[in-house]
């Protein structure tokens, strides 16, 4: 997601937020965000997901992990220590190559695209 998106999917947060703490039911909610920012608007169902969890006291707007989620994390180190491995042992395994960075069976994959 680009930063302006990311932006700007915070800011409905942000609106939904403050609805919920002028007491605004949902349905209300939904139907302010709607009017002002049309078809970007979130769905429904999002805001009385994000009413319900403001209700039960966390205000956090930050994405935490989900269970299930793939992790996945590829920066140019990371690609560059790779190479080298497979450089210096053209059949080393993805099992070998996780351990040698670091990476635990828990905390992701290691995988060919």
């Amino acid at each position: 997601m680009s930063g302006d998106a990311r932006e700007f999917n915070n800011i409905k947060t942000w609106a939904v937020k403050f609805f919920f703490l002028q007491n605004k039911a949902p349905k209300e909610v939904h139907a302010i965000l709607t009017e002002t920012v049309g078809e970007h608007a979130p769905s429904y169902d999002t805001v009385k997901n994000w009413v319900a969890q403001f209700k039960r006291g966390d205000f956090s707007t930050c994405d935490a992990p989900h269970p299930g989620r793939s992790k996945t994390l590829t920066t140019p180190e990371i690609i560059d220590e790779i190479h080298e491995l497979i450089l210096d042992d053209h059949q080393i395994s993805a099992k070998s190559i996780a351990e040698q960075l670091g990476i635990s069976p828990e905390w992701g994959w290691v995988h060919h695209s």
